[in-house]
C-alpha cells in the first residue's frame, strides 16, 4: 500500500463522493444555532461541511494537509459565491495555529482516525472557546447491511487484500470514550441512524476510487483503473437499476469544554 493522500482524488470528492446529508446538520443546529458562530473544519477535503455550515450562518475555516483538496475546496466555494464566510488553508489538526479560543465549533467529520488524537485534542481545547463544542462525526457506507456495499468491498479485497477495515460496522463508540476520559470534555450528546444515499454506477465508482484501500493511497494508478473497470462491470452486472440506494450510517459524538475550561 502507497501513502494516503486524499489529494489524488479530490475532482472525484468534489464532484461524486457525498458527505453528510442535510439530517445531520439539522440534528446540530438543535443542539445550538449555527447561525453566527466562528467554525473551524478539520480535515475539510473539498470544503463540503464547511460550505454547509456558511450557508447555515457560520463563518467557517476549513483545515487540510492536502493542497490539492484546499484548491478545490476554494473552487467550490468561490462557484456558490461564499468567499466571505468560507476560507481555506493549508495545515494538520495537530498543530493548527489559530489564537487561544478563536472558535464556537470544531468540527472533525470523516478523519478523525487519521489524527494524532492525543495532541489533536490538546490543540482543540486550546481554539475552543470556554462554551466551545468539538463535533467527531463520520459518514460510512455498510458492506454487512448493503448489498451494493458488500459487493464492492469483496471486490476491493480481491484487488488490495492489505485493506484492514472491512466489515466497518460504522459505530464508534471508542471516541465516546476518548473524548470523555479523565473528563477532557464532557459529553452533549452523540447520535447514530442510517441514511439511504442514491448514487449513479459512475457517482459509485468515482466515490470508490477516493477510498483509502483504492485510488487515495491503496493501490498505484493501474491498479485503480483496473480495479474500476471491475466495479463498472459488476454493477452493470448485478446492479442495472439506477439510481442506486446504498445504506450509510451516520455516527457523531458531540462534546464541550469541560466545566472548568467554561469560564
Amino acid at each position: 500500500m502507497s501513502e494516503i493522500d486524499f489529494g489524488r482524488h479530490s475532482d472525484d470528492y468534489a464532484t461524486h463522493r457525498p458527505c453528510f446529508p442535510p439530517s445531520f446538520y439539522d440534528r446540530l443546529a438543535a443542539i445550538r444555532t449555527l447561525d453566527g458562530l466562528d467554525v473551524l473544519d478539520l480535515g475539510t477535503g473539498p470544503g463540503f461541511i464547511a460550505l454547509e455550515l456558511a450557508r447555515r450562518g457560520s463563518r467557517t475555516i476549513g483545515l487540510d494537509i492536502a493542497e490539492n483538496q484546499i484548491a478545490t475546496a476554494r473552487l467550490v466555494v468561490s462557484a456558490v459565491g461564499l468567499e466571505d464566510r468560507c476560507a481555506f488553508a493549508v495545515g494538520r489538526a495537530e498543530d493548527a495555529g489559530f489564537p487561544d479560543r478563536s472558535f464556537d465549533l470544531i468540527v472533525a467529520g470523516q478523519c478523525w482516525w487519521w489524527f494524532q488524537q492525543p495532541v489533536t485534542m490538546e490543540n482543540v481545547q486550546r481554539m475552543l472557546r470556554p462554551d466551545g463544542m468539538l463535533v467527531v462525526a463520520t459518514f460510512n457506507f455498510l458492506p454487512l447491511l448493503d448489498p451494493v456495499a458488500g459487493a464492492t468491498e469483496a471486490l476491493i479485497l480481491k484487488h488490495n487484500p492489505d485493506f484492514q477495515y472491512a466489515g466497518d460496522d460504522g459505530i464508534y463508540t471508542r471516541y465516546l470514550h476518548q473524548l470523555t476520559e479523565g473528563h477532557r470534555f464532557e459529553l452533549v450528546e452523540q447520535f447514530c441512524y442510517d441514511h439511504m444515499q442514491p448514487f449513479t454506477h459512475e457517482a459509485w465508482c468515482g466515490r470508490m476510487r477516493t477510498h483509502n484501500a483504492i485510488g487515495s493511497g491503496g493501490l498505484p494508478p493501474d491498479g485503480v483503473e483496473a480495479f474500476d473497470r471491475d466495479l463498472t462491470a459488476l454493477l452493470a452486472r448485478d446492479f442495472p437499476d439506477q439510481p442506486l440506494r446504498i445504506r450509510h450510517r451516520v455516527y457523531a459524538v458531540i462534546v464541550r469544554q469541560p466545566e472548568g475550561r467554561r469560564e
